[in-house]
């Protein structure tokens, strides 16, 4: 509990309609999408920079926890005070897209702007933000970049990382640093955004975010390939991002979660599928759209594809996807607790990532329906258990902790675009050497002596 005086000093910087103690905001910033809870004691709004500066500089001298957040829609509990503490919160204030630069193709924007709002603006002048998380309607710009988010369309134009230019930001102790420019190249010094993107809070607090944008393609296609096994699918994946044509998504379901999907909303799917592909593919040519379908069916067929679909409209186009963005919901028939995980490959590793899977699937006795972004060898694995029996929780975990030693084994990440946060944590040594864990920990230690902002994250504690 934050002592009183602590909480009327901060109500001199930030004023009292943007501090809060009482009950409702305690819970209401106690927890995200892990649905884990942990209570701050306290929720600050600051106005701008020099907020942040202020309370910062305060919190530090007095030793108090500070946990950035953003939309509070994250997976791993990166945004969750589990040390209690202050929460800085954006979206009352610091929600401003600041700049829209047309000639140099950048967007400027505080880092409570919600990603699809950015989407939407720099459309309207011809421009594209591509990273496009499953959460962009409600996630924003800092949370993704505190997360280094993904999206659908990482297949071809990469993660957040690959449009950060330039960051604002302020230190623990309350000094601002500017790192990055807005220019397209930039070797003077270390790679600070490079550091802070996927930093989770822990290092510093974003206050203002330059992002690279593109021009917008003028026509987008969808097409889907059926296949009689996982593996053929998987497959056709690497070989098709080798054939000289890239995707902008290549997204699977695998069996279990096509038949629930079906299950829940009798969409007409193949049941006895052992795969689907979605995949979109864009372009300003209508021929060059029509070509990169036709090689991609051409590899899809070469490896097993039995049915090949091309949507003729956008309303096809919904229907085909209608089933990728429904899985996380329909795989719940499947039992009442979802440890849903991120974790990604080469894509050519994926055919045997899978197989691990469901052996790991066959040795508890329990359901892995996976689904994701195998366009980025990005695998959604959802161990399925019922929430109501600790036994069946425990075999969850153990059942979880061989997925990611697969993994890691076959040359992957513990995770793609969900973070580490506090659910991962416990695993950052099986993937992680006693000397690169060091490494991070001088890092953290380096930014932040104190240990002030977002502690317990990332197992750097």
């Amino acid at each position: 509990m934050i002592n009183k005086k602590h909480i009327e000093e901060l109500e001199k910087i930030v004023g009292k309609e943007n501090i809060y103690n009482d009950k409702a905001h305690m819970i209401a910033y106690s927890y995200d999408a892990t649905r884990n809870h942990f209570e701050p004691d306290a929720v600050v709004f600051p106005r701008d920079e020099e907020d942040i500066s202020k309370v910062l500089r305060y919190c530090n001298e007095h030793g108090i926890v500070i946990v950035p957040r953003g939309a509070g829609s994250g997976f791993t509990g990166g945004a969750l005070p589990s040390k209690g503490g202050i929460v800085l919160a954006f979206e009352k204030h610091m929600n401003k897209i600041l700049e829209i630069d047309m000639k140099n193709m950048v967007a400027v924007v505080q880092p409570g702007v919600v990603n699809k709002d950015l989407q939407r603006a720099v459309e309207e002048v011809g421009l594209f933000y591509p990273p496009d998380p499953a959460s962009q309607e409600y996630s924003t710009i800092g949370g993704n970049v505190s997360e280094n988010a993904g999206g659908m369309r990482a297949a071809k134009y990469g993660i957040t990382k690959d449009y950060v230019m330039a960051i604002r930001a302020v230190l623990p102790n309350g000094e601002v640093i500017r790192a990055g420019k807005r220019t397209i190249k930039d070797v003077a010094g270390y790679n600070i955004p490079g550091i802070l993107v996927g930093s989770e809070g822990t290092l510093a607090v974003l206050s203002e975010i330059t992002l690279k944008l593109i021009p917008k393609p003028k026509m987008t296609k969808t097409a889907m390939g059926i296949f009689k096994t996982v593996r053929e699918a998987m497959e056709a994946v690497y070989k098709t991002m080798a054939s000289g044509v890239t995707p902008v998504a290549m997204e699977f379901l695998d069996n279990l979660t096509i038949r629930a999907v079906e299950e829940t909303y009798h969409k007409g799917l193949p049941t006895d599928a052992g795969a689907l592909l979605v995949t979109d593919v864009d372009g300003n040519l209508e021929q060059d759209l029509d070509f990169q379908l036709a090689q991609i069916e051409k590899v899809f067929r070469e490896n097993g594809c039995y049915e090949f679909k091309i949507a003729k409209d956008e309303k096809e186009a919904a229907d085909l996807w209608f089933a990728r963005r429904n899985a996380s919901q329909a795989i719940t028939m499947y039992g009442s607790k979802k440890i849903n995980e991120d974790v990604t490959v080469p894509r050519s590793a994926l055919p045997e990532l899978l197989e691990k899977f469901y052996a790991i699937a066959d040795k508890y006795n329990i359901k892995i329906p996976c689904f994701g972004h195998t366009g980025d060898g990005n695998v959604h694995t959802n161990v399925m258990v019922d929430g109501s029996d600790p036994k069946q929780v425990e075999i969850g975990y153990k059942a979880i902790e061989e997925v990611f030693q697969a993994t890691i084994d076959l040359g992957g990440t513990l995770s793609g675009e969900h973070g580490i946060g506090l659910a991962k944590a416990p695993y950052m040594k099986m993937a992680f050497t006693d000397a690169e864990m060091a490494l991070f920990q001088a890092i953290k230690k380096a930014f932040d002596p104190n240990n002030i902002l977002n502690p317990s994250k990332m197992g750097l504690d």
